[in-house]
């Protein structure tokens, strides 16, 4: 067991090449970070840690994953705020002294696995693991289930378009997917939508495509429907699709 950091809204536990990251069950306005539970995050995955000022007399830690390592930050798109941001560890401002300490002993830490493996920049694979399936959520217009392979959306006459409604419950293995679009609920007209390696071009409206959920007040929170999409988008990034003998 590595030193132990304890803020605000997680612990920070530092391992000789990773970071795992403990969230609080109590912290409020963040039930993604409770939905998380716990991550690893390899230092591989990182492409530094930060000391900011915080609201209120506290002081920000804060990791800086690199491009492209962590599906659930791929997925997010820059959407998340600062209360869910799950790289974000808040202390008191006592705990200034302490904190920097351990910005200092990862930052060595980092530098040390770039000198020994120059890989920097932006990452061609996924280096955190992505949110465990199956992953199930209910969506304005449908309830949509992933078990890891497939993709199902089963439609609410209640709520799906005349378009979805004919075209029936959908399907997807990953295999047919080329990517996953997240719009957050919190933001107009948020959606899930499947990008499709052979489906043309997809209905511009979330509510007339098929292959796309819509959120609404209630439905598609973030903790639920971001690390579905995250999920799907790193099952996606693993599929090796076998060439046809």
């Amino acid at each position: 067991m590595g030193d132990v950091l304890a803020g605000n809204n997680a612990v920070w536990e530092f391992e000789p090449d990773a970071l795992v990251i403990r969230y609080s069950r109590a912290v409020r306005g963040a039930r993604l970070l409770q939905a998380l539970g716990e991550r690893r995050i390899p230092h591989e995955a990182l492409a530094g840690v930060e000391l900011e000022d915080g609201r209120r007399g506290t002081a920000v830690l804060r990791a800086v994953p690199r491009p492209g390592a962590d599906p659930l930050l791929e997925a997010a798109g820059g959407q998340l705020k600062d209360s869910a941001d799950p790289y974000r560890l808040v202390l008191p401002e006592q705990s200034r002294t302490l904190a920097e300490f351990y910005r200092d002993e990862l930052r060595t830490a980092l530098a040390e696995r770039v000198r020994r493996s120059a890989e920097t920049g932006h990452s061609e694979r996924f280096l955190v693991e992505a949110p465990t399936v199956p992953r199930s959520f209910k969506a304005y217009d449908a309830k949509a289930l992933f078990d890891g392979r497939t993709v199902t959306f089963r439609w609410f006459w209640t709520g799906a378009s005349s378009a979805k409604w004919k075209a029936g419950d959908q399907s997807f293995p990953v295999e047919r997917l080329s990517g996953v679009d997240w719009r957050s609920p919190e933001l107009l007209h948020g959606h899930l939508r499947l990008r499709l390696k052979d489906g043309g071009d997809q209905p511009g409206e979330a509510d007339q495509d098929p292959a796309a959920v819509v959120f609404g007040l209630g439905y598609g929170p973030v903790h639920e429907s971001l690390p579905f999409a995250a999920a799907v988008l790193a099952a996606i990034r693993a599929v090796r699709v076998k060439p046809n003998p």
